[in-house]
């Protein structure tokens, strides 16, 4: 199959839906960013990089074939009143929210002993109540469009890796709000959801900068027996996940790690 007929979308489940979505200006957000625009929505784009996220909505723009837009909004998700003022510009410019993607993250290397207070409060604001507190400003609105909300969670949350444990840990994190946010409001008409990706090709993964004094025997139970996955793919299991097709998939935790946790 060619590289043109795998990425060639038909479906338009996403018209007249609104999509907020975190770290767009690349890597994951961005190819789901394409995904949604390409099948009708009308994207809030967010990152705390604005060179980048002008360069999406350049592209959404472009390739938005059925219909879709993407309007932006320069954030930094480890503030919570700027996530909920985010989600109340979304709403107040589009009238509504029915899908929310919590993509933005970091992630870097160091050696346990070496982490400093700084170092895992940052990751927690950024990873753990960026995601928070995004959920938090978006579910009256999830609730009111009969929407769902998507968490982009990582095999690190289910397996032990050296170097990384702040990054473990707010995977980790990440998992169990899912599950007790859907737990929460499972007689909701909502749905909430995570994604747990392996290796993927994104900016952060190509520029990853490796602990002093790695011992790679400690990394080899890390490093997964396929290549790195595309963020292609896991935009295209996010566009059915958010979508209607996906309607009895509730406090699901979908791993998409070419087989790293099943090894």
């Amino acid at each position: 199959m060619s590289e043109q007929s795998e990425t060639a979308f038909t479906d338009h489940r996403y018209v007249g839906k609104v999509a907020a979505v975190t770290g767009v200006a690349s890597g994951m957000g961005r190819c789901i960013a394409l995904r949604l625009a390409s099948e009708g929505a009308t994207v809030f784009g967010m990152d705390i990089n604005a060179e980048g996220l002008d360069e999406v909505a350049t592209e959404v723009a472009d390739a938005a074939a059925a219909g879709g837009a993407m309007h932006t909004r320069v954030i930094d998700i480890a503030d919570p009143a700027e996530c909920h003022a985010a989600i109340a510009e979304c709403v107040a410019q589009h009238g509504r929210l029915d899908v929310l993607g919590n993509i933005a993250a970091t992630s870097w290397m160091k050696h346990a002993i070496d982490v400093t207070t700084d170092d895992w409060r940052k990751m927690f604001a950024i990873n753990v109540d960026g995601t928070f507190f995004m959920c938090q400003a978006a579910l009256p609105h999830i609730l009111a469009s009969k929407g769902n909300i998507i968490n982009i969670a990582s095999n690190a949350a289910f397996m032990g890796s050296a170097y990384l444990v702040p990054y473990c840990a707010t995977k980790g994190a990440v998992v169990q709000m899912t599950r007790a946010l859907a737990t929460e409001f499972v007689k909701e008409p909502i749905r909430i959801n995570a994604i747990a990706p392996g290796g993927t090709d994104t900016p952060m993964n190509r520029d990853y900068q490796l602990a002093e004094n790695t011992d790679f025997k400690l990394l080899k139970r890390s490093m997964a027996f396929r290549p790195l996955d595309k963020p292609e793919h896991i935009a295209a299991l996010f566009a059915f996940l958010a979508s209607a097709e996906a309607a009895n998939i509730h406090g699901a935790i979908i791993n998409a790690d070419s087989g790293m946790t099943a090894t």
